[in-house]
């Protein structure tokens, strides 16, 4: 009957944002389920687990998807019952191991990756075992991918800044924990010195996470050669030995000394420590490794790890007892662990996470909280026997004991004052009284199919036509203005305001300072004055100056520093205060008159031989041919005057009288008045 028994497929372990939309109960179901079958394929004999088991694809997919979810965080089953989550992570792991027994065990189950992922959830007391069966069995399968990502951690490592660096060392962290848990895959990645050569290389880079990563993966691959059960002491020798030969390069180099894998491995690590009890413990020490332990403890940094190897052990009070307040060290507890010893458990679980909190207590209580001795005794799997046998995965009953918890003799106080509710514009509206129309709410736009032309085209939310009327017949047309007669928009020509006095905005900043005029003054008449040093300031001009503008030396000296400096500053001061008042006592006649001795020169008002201003303007033996290249007013139908009056209308033309049109529209811009 076993034999022709078909079970149904067992769905994959849901990820985290599948898990958190599922109710309790579904979540119950979902494990019962779980379980239920778990146990029906482990209840088959071995024949008919080989052959049905084995070949069901959906087992492999749910154990290697319990595994990638739970490596994420140690504590996903802990909302459920714990009699159900304890029952599923055991029956996880015996059908990993079952299914590693078989001769053709599921490809997925001999990644490296669910390997990695298991030895995080079930730890190495739990994995050690079943990694060295499968080693045993299945070496040729598990040396392709461990070789495959041996290859690719190389290669991404050698590339440096150019490679995916954050990829790198989550790959590096993952693999840790199967380092860990395995002899055999510690002793196939130091095989060689490929790995080694660029885990030391890619620790040249500024990255520290990176760097953590590689120092931890160092150190797990070195300590993995002295485990399992023929530990490889000459690989180990020969692997000390390069790193003490990279540190020494690394100290003739231009870098810091310190800064470097092999300085911070023996620094931060008791790596050298550890080899040193392991190998004399086996029995087969020898001068050349002692030597190398020796040389590589020069490396060590000044000052250590910064930790020292004996904590000073303090007698805490674990809270066993119904609280009555703060205790001495001012600290409540929080149900029987107090926030020291929830830091000191935090610390344990991110380098162990799959112990249970209640299991890490049990150690500290053993070691007198020493995290380190801790540590160390978990790395090297030297616990007492009572906590071998414990249950690792063991976690504190918080909840019930908080309840339980409580502060006898409690004084009731009065309710404080509650903090002001903040309000705004849109309290007590319709929304908020809930009075609105359910077809008024929309999600996005409401009418998605409308377009501008549609818009457009609705006039039932234009403005009325009475709303504007009546704003017309509000508007005042005869209200007053400002006048832009003289704007120079509308002057009606063109001002050329590159030439100088015509720009606007150049007469706008001016200089309108009340002392400029004597400051100016006094620098045309004595430039002196505004010197800089001692003579000058003690002078009687610079004191007079001082006197009337009642501006300090720097202030003066400053003024004609900037003065010399801007030549356009000194042409709008000379001619805001020139000297030119106007008057004129002589004016010269522009009159052209004939001189009666014909003795009259060419720059002359009179001409003797008539060129005068407004005259025939002929030169003498030239046939009335002068500066205006003819006479335009002589007799209609002389060959003369025609050519003179044609020339005369052609320079018209090409000057376009654009000479008295710009002079009109400077003066209009100035604000003045033709005629």
């Amino acid at each position: 009957m076993a034999s022709k028994l078909v079970l149904p497929p067992m769905v994959p372990f849901p990820e985290t944002a599948w898990r958190n939309h599922l109710i309790p109960e579904e979540w119950n179901a979902c494990l019962d389920a779980w379980i239920s079958l778990a146990e029906a394929h482990l209840s088959l004999p071995n024949a008919d687990f080989a052959r049905q088991s084995a070949k069901d694809a959906s087992l492999p997919t749910f154990l290697t998807s319990f595994a990638a979810e739970n490596s994420q965080s140690h504590n996903i089953l802990s909302s459920s019952d714990p009699f159900k989550a304890r029952a599923l992570r055991k029956h996880a792991f015996l059908l990993s191991y079952r299914l590693l027994e078989v001769d053709n065990p599921p490809e997925p189950l001999l990644q490296w990756q669910f390997l990695a992922d298991i030895s995080k959830v079930y730890g190495k007391s739990h994995t050690g075992k079943l990694l060295t069966a499968a080693w045993k069995q299945h070496e040729s399968s598990l040396e392709v991918s461990i070789s495959q990502l041996k290859n690719a951690l190389i290669k991404e490592l050698d590339a440096g800044l150019k490679g995916d660096l954050k990829a790198t060392g989550a790959q590096l962290k993952r693999l840790d924990h199967l380092l860990h848990a395995s002899p055999k895959a510690a002793s196939f990645f130091m095989a060689g010195s490929d790995f080694v050569d660029s885990l030391i290389h890619c620790y040249k880079l500024m990255n520290p996470p990176l760097r953590k990563a590689i120092l931890s993966t160092l150190y797990l691959c070195l300590i993995g050669l002295t485990e399992g059960e023929k530990p490889n002491f000459s690989s180990l020798v020969d692997q000390l030995y390069s790193l003490k030969t990279a540190a020494e390069i690394h100290k003739v180099g231009p870098t810091n000394v310190n800064d470097s894998l092999v300085a911070e491995l023996v620094t931060a690590t008791p790596i050298l420590r550890q080899v040193q009890q392991r190998i004399d413990s086996s029995g087969s020490g020898s001068n050349r490794a002692k030597s190398v332990i020796t040389a590589l403890e020069g490396f060590r940094k000044p000052g250590g790890s910064g930790r020292p190897h004996h904590l000073i052990s303090r007698k805490f009070n674990k809270g066993t007892g119904i609280a009555k307040g703060a205790n001495d060290y001012g600290h409540r507890p929080y149900g029987q662990i107090h926030i020291h010893r929830m830091s000191l458990i935090s610390q344990i679980q991110d380098l162990f996470p799959d112990l249970g909190s209640s299991f890490v207590v049990k150690v500290l209580d053993e070691y007198n909280d020493d995290v380190e001795q801790v540590i160390t005794h978990l790395l090297e799997g030297s616990l007492p026997s009572h906590l071998e046998t414990a249950d690792r995965f063991e976690e504190l009953d918080v909840t019930s004991q908080i309840t339980s918890d409580y502060a006898a003799g409690l004084v009731p106080h009065s309710t404080p004052p509650q903090l002001p509710s903040r309000r705004n514009v849109f309290d007590d509206d319709e929304f908020d009284q809930l009075a609105v129309d359910t077809s008024r709410l929309h999600f996005g736009r409401r009418n998605p199919e409308q377009t501008a032309d549609d818009v457009l085209q609705d006039r039932s939310n234009a403005p009325n036509k009475v709303a504007i009327l009546s704003a017309l017949a509000a508007f005042d047309s005869d209200d007053d203005e400002r006048d832009d007669t003289y704007d120079v928009e509308d002057v009606g020509g063109t001002v050329d305001s590159a030439a100088p006095g015509n720009n606007t905005e150049e007469a706008s900043a001016d200089v309108t300072d009340g002392h400029d005029e004597a400051l100016f003054r006094a620098y045309k008449a004595t430039p002196k004055v505004f010197e800089r040093d001692a003579t000058t300031r003690r002078s009687k001009s610079r004191i007079s100056l001082k006197e009337e503008t009642g501006m300090t030396d720097e202030a003066i000296e400053g003024w004609g520093l900037m003065l010399s400096r801007d030549s356009r500053q000194m042409r709008r001061l000379e001619a805001k205060f020139s000297t030119f008042t106007g008057s004129q006592k002589d004016l010269a006649p522009t009159a052209w008159r004939a001189s009666p001795a014909g003795s009259g020169t060419e720059e002359s008002d009179v001409d003797g031989n008539h060129r005068g201003r407004g005259g025939s303007r002929m030169r003498s033996g030239r046939g009335g041919r002068g500066r205006g290249r003819g006479n335009v007013a002589g007799l209609t139908g002389e060959k003369e005057t025609e050519v003179a009056r044609q020339r005369k209308e052609a320079k018209k033309g090409s000057r376009a009288n654009h000479n008295r049109r710009d002079q009109r529209a400077r003066k209009m811009a100035r604000g003045g008045f033709p005629g």
